[in-house]
C-alpha cells in the first residue's frame, strides 16, 4: 500500500496538535487522515465524541470492523485507556508498565536485598542515606514521574474519571502514603530533582541503586550510550513495588495509540495496516514492549536471551504489563501539567508535596472544569 506519511509534534503531556488538526478538518469538511498514531493515551476522550455536529473522528473498532479474535490478542488491560462504554476506539502500539529496575552490582556490593514493597523501598532509602550518602533511588524532576510512577502505582485516586465526572483526592489514605514516601525520600536525599534525561542525572547515575520506572527505561536509559549506558549484568528487572497487604498493581508511563478515521474511504487498507503494524513482530511496539501479546512475548524472549539484564526480565515485565491499576482515569487532559505547575516548583523551593497537595488537587480540578468535566 502506498502511504502518505505526515509527521507532527510527538510531545506527551497533553500536546493538542492532533485534536487541533482534526478540528480544522472538521471545519473544512475534508482533510482527515485515514490513520493516526498518537503518543498519548488521553485522546480517545475527545476523538470518540462528535464535535460541532461533525461525527467523532475515531472509528469504533470492535463493532464489526476488527474481529474479536484479533482484538482478544492484546495483553490484558492494554485497550482499557481507549475503551469507552464498551467501545474500542484505538489500538495500543506499545505498553509502558512500571516495574522496579535495580543495580545488581551496587546492591551486591552493599549487601542489600532487592526491595519488593514500597515500604522496603523507603527502608532502603534510609539505609542508603545513613550508610552510603550520595547514593540515590530515583528522581522526581520530571512531571511524568510523580503521577505515573508513584501515585498511579501506589493506587492513589488523584486522577479518576467516570463518564464526564472527574475525581481527585489527595487526602485518600493511599494518596497520603505516596506523598509521605516521596517527601521522606526527597528529605533524606535519595530522590533527586534532576530530569532523567538531563546531564546532571546522567552524572549521578553511577550512584543509582534502584529506580521504579517504565519498561521503556530498558532502552532509553540503561542501554542508551548517552544515558546510564549500563554494562551487561549490571542492572536487573524485578516485579513492580506494591504496598504490603494490598493488591499487586502498578502504574504506566505512556504507550502510543493508533486510531482509524471514521471518515476514511480506504477502510480495507486501514484494517490491513492496523492489524499489521500492531501485531507483526517486525513492527509491533516500535522498539518497546508491544501491546499485542504474541509480539510482546517475542520481544521479551529476544531481550531476555541477550543476557543484558540480571534477574528474570521476562517475568518481571510480564507481571507489570498485566497488573496496571485500573483505577487511573483518561480524561481529555493530562496530570502532568498540574504537577509541573504546582508540585515541581514547590519541591525546588524546598517545600514538600504535602505542603501543596490541596493546591495541586485544585489545579487538576480547575483543568478538568475547563475541558468540560464535572468535579465530583
Amino acid at each position: 500500500m502506498k502511504v502518505n506519511l505526515v509527521v507532527d509534534d510527538g510531545s506527551a503531556g497533553a500536546s493538542g496538535t492532533f485534536q487541533t488538526k482534526i478540528g480544522l478538518a472538521d471545519q473544512a469538511g475534508s482533510g482527515w487522515p485515514d490513520v493516526v498514531f498518537s503518543s498519548q493515551q488521553n485522546d480517545a476522550a475527545w476523538a470518540s465524541v462528535s464535535n460541532n455536529g461533525v461525527q467523532a473522528f475515531a472509528a469504533p473498532l470492535n463493532k464489526g470492523f476488527l474481529e474479536e479474535s484479533f482484538l482478544s490478542g492484546f495483553t490484558k488491560g492494554a485497550l482499557d485507556p481507549v475503551t469507552i462504554s464498551d467501545t474500542v476506539y484505538g489500538l495500543r502500539n506499545d505498553l509502558a508498565p512500571v516495574l522496579l529496575w535495580y543495580n545488581k552490582a551496587l546492591l551486591d556490593q552493599f549487601g542489600y536485598d532487592v526491595p519488593k514493597t514500597w515500604e522496603d523501598y523507603q527502608a532502603l532509602s534510609d539505609k542508603l542515606a545513613a550508610d552510603h550518602p550520595g547514593y540515590i533511588l530515583g528522581s522526581v524532576g520530571d512531571s511524568f514521574v510523580g503521577p505515573y510512577v508513584y501515585y498511579w502505582a501506589g493506587q492513589a485516586p488523584i486522577f479518576q474519571v467516570d463518564g464526564k465526572t472527574f475525581h481527585s483526592d489527595v487526602n485518600d489514605p493511599n494518596s497520603k502514603k505516596v506523598t509521605a514516601l516521596i517527601d521522606h525520600m526527597v528529605a533524606n536525599g535519595t530522590l533527586v530533582q534532576d530530569s532523567l534525561f538531563s546531564a546532571p542525572f546522567v552524572a549521578e547515575s553511577s550512584k543509582l541503586v534502584a529506580i521504579p520506572g517504565a519498561a521503556w527505561y530498558a532502552g532509553a536509559l540503561f542501554q542508551n550510550p548517552d544515558s546510564i549506558n549500563a554494562t551487561a549484568g549490571q542492572w536487573g528487572a524485578a516485579a513492580p513495588l506494591t504496598w504490603k497487604g494490598e493488591d499487586s498493581v502498578t502504574g504506566n508511563i505512556g504507550g502510543g495509540v493508533w486510531y482509524a478515521s471514521s471518515h476514511s474511504t480506504n477502510l480495507d487498507a486501514v484494517k490491513t495496516f492496523l492489524e499489521y503494524i500492531v501485531s507483526d513482530p517486525s513492527t509491533a511496539g516500535t522498539g518497546g514492549l508491544p501491546a499485542y501479546d504474541a509480539a510482546a512475548q517475542t520481544w521479551l524472549t529476544d531481550q531476555a536471551s541477550s543476557g543484558f539484564f540480571a534477574g528474570d526480565f521476562k517475568s518481571a515485565v510480564n507481571t507489570a504489563a498485566s497488573t496496571v491499576w485500573s483505577g487511573w482515569g483518561f480524561p481529555n487532559f493530562s496530570p502532568e501539567t498540574a504537577y509541573a505547575k504546582v508540585v515541581v516548583p514547590a519541591l525546588a523551593a524546598g517545600k514538600t508535596i504535602a505542603d501543596v497537595a490541596d493546591e495541586w488537587q485544585k489545579e487538576m480540578e480547575n483543568e478538568a472544569t475547563v475541558v468540560g468535566y464535572t468535579v465530583g
